[in-house]
């Protein structure tokens, strides 16, 4: 299994982009339609390979689904298929977007999630709870990355 860091303008983009749109998690689509119309800058994607089949992914976001809060860059869209789960790639996923964040000069990032336990066990601090663009309400974690 190999992470690979996908920028907009790899042949790999679209792959990713179809691939999240056709995946079993519903935040698939709404990952594929950023990628088509709002990443800019530093912002990519992150995602597990093995023999060129997509096994998950995660997005470097300069926003997530929250709004009017300070917090930059955030680590979204987390995603492993379920035949590869049990299998560390989330953690995979986060400390290889955590180490490309790191060299772009941030000293945190944050993760918007309504999962207790599974980012804390990563180091990441529930730092504030805020209602995301939809209603429901999230929290939002932190990890410093110095």
């Amino acid at each position: 299994m190999k992470i690979e860091r996908i920028e907009q303008k790899e042949e790999f983009w679209r792959k990713v982009i179809d691939y999240a749109e056709h995946c079993s998690w519903q935040g698939g689509k709404y990952l594929a339609e950023d990628m088509e119309k709002n990443f800019s800058d530093w912002e990519c994607v992150f995602a597990a390979v093995e023999k060129g089949k997509i096994a998950g992914y995660c997005a470097v976001l300069k926003r997530d689904c929250i709004n009017d809060v300070p917090y930059t860059p955030y680590i979204g869209y987390v995603f492993v298929e379920e035949d590869f789960r049990g299998k560390r790639l989330s953690q995979e996923l986060l400390q290889n977007a955590e180490s490309y964040l790191k060299e772009q000069g941030f000293p945190a990032v944050y993760i918007v999630s309504h999962f207790d336990g599974f980012y804390e066990k990563y180091g990441y601090e529930h730092i504030d709870t805020k209602p995301a663009y939809w209603g429901e309400m999230q929290k939002i974690y932190r990890h410093g990355l110095t």
